[in-house]
């Protein structure tokens, strides 16, 4: 990881792995080490630009080389892993950092942070946009209950494995930047436990990152890519859009996993129906602990609770590396 992503992380593990050791060069290594990079490449290009920092990254020409140099090391150590699907979209990643890198070479080079930054307004607005909202729970779920739950999830993912949101970053942990940044952080535990640590450690990261996958990302993302394509239109998000639905394909493929996608239909951001007869739309304005205050507000936090305790009875702890 590069100086400038760690500054730019979004969460903040208790406990950080160490770089990779004695198996530097072990295929395994190389596809844990090569996935991590394109999981935060696409988290830290989701995320507001508060500094110059991400635009410096994109001018210098360090987002497409550490793209590129992630993808082919991906390439050279796939191994027919994911079949010819996973093949091909590594193909299509590369053609997506070709389209980035004539944009940048065209309209970003002159650019200031404000630009950068009225460009994610224009996508993204300054609260929370329902055309093409970067926040999980917005879908699939058609009550506050269900988005409790989905919450829920997540968060035993995150304590699952040490981490916790950064202060220096206000953003919810359903967050599509927050979950991305997660599965690196993943990634890049298997690598190190493929050099220093056992069978066992390894297969608890790895399938953490297969569930993590088939029950969150891998669900709500391609129809989120498909959304900001059309809310973007053009332009750097447009291309990352692409990119990042070409890249949960590959991944997908690579974990052996098959996600159950939303569709357009699935789309309905969760409302909660009060006694009086008013109508709470849940994620649409939510800052801070807002969200905390709605569950508790409707009784969900107990559900949750619930559920919580349910899943441990049943199929008992993801598990610590």
């Amino acid at each position: 990881m590069t100086t400038k992503e760690s500054q730019r992380s979004v969460m903040n593990p208790i406990t950080m792995a160490p770089g990779a050791g004695t198996l530097k060069d072990s295929p395994a290594v190389e596809r844990a080490l090569g996935r991590s990079k394109l999981y935060l490449l696409v988290s830290w290009s989701m995320l507001y630009p508060e500094d110059d920092e991400f635009l410096d990254y994109l001018q210098s020409g360090e987002f497409v080389e550490d793209g590129r140099s992630a993808i082919d090391s991906l390439g050279r150590a796939l191994d027919g892993i994911g079949g010819e699907r996973a093949k091909s979209k590594l193909t299509a990643l590369s053609k997506s950092l070709d389209q980035i890198e004539r944009w940048i070479a065209s309209e970003c080079a002159n650019w200031q942070l404000s630009d950068l930054q009225a460009e994610h307004r224009r996508v993204f607005s300054n609260v929370i946009t329902l055309e093409c909202p970067p926040y999980e729970t917005l879908f699939g779920n058609d009550h506050v209950f269900g988005q409790a739950h989905t919450m829920g999830d997540i968060a035993g993912f995150y304590r699952a494995f040490g981490v916790e949101l950064s202060k220096d970053i206000h953003e919810r942990m359903d967050h599509l930047s927050v979950e991305l940044e997660f599965m690196h952080f993943l990634a890049y535990k298997e690598s190190y436990a493929r050099c220093h640590d056992g069978a066992e450690k390894i297969q608890i990261v790895v399938d953490a990152q297969k569930k993590f996958v088939k029950d969150h990302i891998g669900r709500w993302v391609p129809l989120f890519a498909r959304m900001l394509v059309k809310k973007a239109d053009s332009g750097f998000f447009r291309h990352i859009a692409e990119f990042s639905s070409d890249w949960m394909d590959f991944d997908a493929s690579y974990l052996g996993v098959t996600p159950q996608p939303y569709s357009e239909a699935d789309y309905r951001p969760a409302t909660f129906n009060a006694p009086e007869g008013q109508t709470y739309e849940c994620g649409a304005q939510d800052q801070g602990n807002e969200l905390t205050m709605l569950l508790n507000e409707v009784g969900a936090q107990n559900f949750l609770d619930k559920e919580k305790d349910k899943d441990k009875e049943e199929s008992g702890p993801v598990g610590t590396a």
